[in-house]
């Protein structure tokens, strides 16, 4: 999770909001990341899970995923979840929860929905704090008036 917070810091100094994602095989290699990239690529799929799954395969040379796991500093959204199913990712590991869009626990459980054909196992809270309060500094900074 040390990793997906520092791509989601290197998405806050680019401008994004810092959400950062790492996938890793079953022995810990580092296989794909990513940081949301939606502003710098106009681009509204460009979350850091997409990147970062879509880059896990290629290095793979498959879209299946299997035995992988993936890191990331929020909660991921109901277009993330469905990647995470589809690309028969094993365990998502979350950092804090997203009130607004959280798809595998705060308001939907898709990654362990039974009628689906793959599920995942789920694991949230991980360095919450730390995940949150990059969240909530960003946009702070965001909201605040500039003073001159």
């Amino acid at each position: 999770m040390s990793a997906a917070l520092e791509l989601a810091r290197r998405a806050a100094d680019e401008g994004e909001v810092p959400v950062g994602a790492v996938v890793v095989d079953a022995d810990e290699t580092v296989i794909g990341q990513g940081h949301n990239r939606r502003e710098a690529d106009s681009d509204p799929t460009a979350h850091a899970e997409m990147i970062a799954i879509a880059r896990a395969a290629r290095r793979r040379g498959n879209w299946r995923l299997d035995g992988a796991r993936i890191y990331v500093t929020l909660e991921p959204c109901p277009m993330c979840a469905g990647a995470l199913i589809n690309a028969r990712i094993d365990k998502v590991i979350f950092g804090c929860r997203d009130p607004k869009a959280g798809a595998v626990r705060t308001l939907y459980a898709l990654c362990e929905d039974p009628r689906l054909n793959h599920r995942l196992e789920v694991v949230g809270g991980v360095l919450a704090d730390g995940c949150s309060s990059i969240l909530t500094d960003f946009f702070s900074r965001r909201r605040s008036p500039k003073i001159e």
